[in-house]
């Protein structure tokens, strides 16, 4: 669906960098960034933003330069995000949670040439990497000892870099997307793109006022989408190194924070908190939320309780379209992703690349401002997630299956990767876990297809139980594919503690099904 204001005039590219330089004269002394150690005010900031650019310069890096971080959230690790773009190096921010062999891939896929880790970063990475005469330097964010320490590393205070001139077309930040697989492909974001999310932050009311909570990972698109609009429009951030519900409320009474970014299982135990209700949230302007399935009950609970707007945003980190769900205006679209964003122009294809009329249900494409440049030295994968209208016009294929309704919101059915094709029948496994979760049993639920020698996949459920429930599988299994259509219901249902998630809250179907696999023999 073409957004109609898709080409509206888009304001003249600003890097990041000197928007921090502009905070830092016009409002120096101001709070701009924190963690549960340390805060700075703008000036410090930008001082230690120049120190970390020209620290990189001695170095010998130089513009197009790759640098790779692996640490929790902090003030250290935003600094040297921020100093790096300041030198026109490029960052990869990696997961620490990844597999030793997915981190050598990723480290050895950017070319990086320098890593900055904290202890648990550095137990990530294989010893082979940081060993011989390739081994790949170091320095230690946390001052543990392996490594340079940051404070011998940095550059005495008053250093400054050199000028470098940073266009739109130049990399911002490699971000690696699967990277539990083995497989990782690094997402190469541009300064331009990066300038698209800023853009849209302006609408959503960050500015020298604002207050940005923020306790998912700074290695996540989803933290970088409201972190940058969050400190380069002038206002403060807190990062947290780690979730914790109870203290993210504390922090969040204690700071008055105006905007945050959640994931949708970080909103459902902030919401199931007994507490919640004891803290004052009133200073909320808005709250943000993606990267997984969003319940529309959850949205309502959220809506009911939690004073401010709330936004569901739908996209990829590849970029493309946008679809943004303003929830507080739509109470009956709860159910939706939204509508496409002002600049964004989504369509359906169906799966020989041809584009849908309204109505239809096909995959997602999307087409903005803000795109990947590609994969990282993987032409043939970008070239995969690519797709062209009869004008030649560049979307990026989200793997998403969805249809819009007659007013123009998309509603999401599944991940075409994850249907489930039974006996020729496409299974979205999203409408079973919608059902099952009617239940009064389940707490929370995940579906996977699994092989089937005669349906050649069939639907296996995994069920966390709500606290003090009874039923046990057969029950719960009997009762919802009595409910069932033939082609959709079960041929296992296991009950698992807790979902395995990744740090944004994605549910790791591969695990399941791996564990379906163990349980099966």
């Amino acid at each position: 669906m073409t957004n109609a204001t898709a080409t509206a005039p888009f304001p003249p590219f600003r890097r990041v960098s000197d928007l921090l330089r502009d905070n830092a004269r016009q409002r120096p002394k101001a709070s701009a960034l924190a963690d549960d150690d340390s805060a700075l005010d703008w000036a410090a900031l930008d001082a230690l933003v120049d120190r970390v650019a020209a620290t990189l310069q001695q170095a010998g890096l130089q513009s197009g330069d790759v640098v790779a971080v692996c640490a929790a959230s902090s003030v250290r690790y935003a600094a040297v995000y921020l100093g790096a773009l300041r030198a026109g190096v490029v960052v990869a921010p990696l997961a620490p949670s990844v597999t030793p062999d997915a981190m050598a891939s990723m480290l050895g896929d950017a070319q990086a040439r320098l890593l900055f880790a904290d202890a648990q970063g550095r137990a990530a990475v294989p010893p082979a990497v940081m060993e011989g005469a390739g081994a790949l330097p170091l320095v230690a964010l946390d001052d543990t000892g392996a490594g340079t320490p940051w404070i011998e590393w940095l550059a005495p205070e008053g250093a400054a870099p050199q000028p470098v001139d940073v266009g739109p077309e130049h990399p911002f930040n490699i971000i690696y997307s699967s990277g539990t697989t083995g497989n990782p492909k690094g997402i190469v974001q541009s300064h331009g793109m990066r300038w698209a999310h800023l853009v849209r932050g302006l609408a959503q009311g960050y500015g020298p006022d604002s207050v940005t909570l923020l306790a998912t990972p700074l290695y996540s698109n989803t933290t970088l989408v409201s972190f940058f609009p969050g400190l380069c429009w002038g206002g403060s951030v807190r990062l947290m190194p780690k979730f914790d519900a109870l203290r993210y409320l504390q922090t969040a009474q204690q700071i008055r924070a105006t905007h945050s970014m959640l994931v949708p299982v970080q909103y459902q135990r902030i919401m199931a908190l007994p507490q919640f209700g004891e803290f004052d949230l009133s200073s909320f302007r808005a709250k943000f939320c993606t990267s997984a399935p969003f319940r529309s009950e959850l949205k309502a609970d959220i809506l009911a309780r939690w004073p401010g707007a709330l936004y569901e945003f739908y996209g990829m980190t590849e970029g493309g379209g946008t679809c943004i769900l303003a929830a507080h205006e739509h109470p009956d679209k709860l159910h939706t992703v939204g509508q496409p964003a002002s600049t964004s122009d989504i369509r359906l294809i169906d799966e020989e690349g041809h584009e849908l009329q309204p109505g239809a249900t096909g995959e997602v494409v999307g087409h903005s401002p803000g795109m990947m440049t590609g994969y990282h030295r993987q032409p043939d994968k970008t070239r995969e997630a690519e797709w062209f209208d009869a004008t030649g016009k560049r979307f990026i294929r989200t793997g998403d299956v969805g249809r819009f309704d007659a007013d123009g919101f998309l509603t999401l059915l599944d991940r075409r990767k994850d249907m489930v094709i039974s006996g020729g029948f496409n299974i979205y496994p999203s409408d079973l876990e919608a059902e099952l979760r009617k239940h009064p049993a389940v707490e929370d639920v995940a579906v996977t297809g699994v092989p089937s020698e005669q349906w050649g996949e069939t639907p296996v459920a995994f069920v966390c139980r709500r606290p003090g429930a009874t039923d046990n599988a057969a029950q719960i299994m009997g009762w919802y594919n009595a409910r069932a259509g033939k082609t959709q219901r079960l041929a296992a249902l296991h009950f698992i503690d807790e979902l395995p998630r990744s740090a944004i809250g994605k549910v790791l179907k591969r695990e399941l099904r791996d564990l379906h696999r163990a349980l099966s023999h």
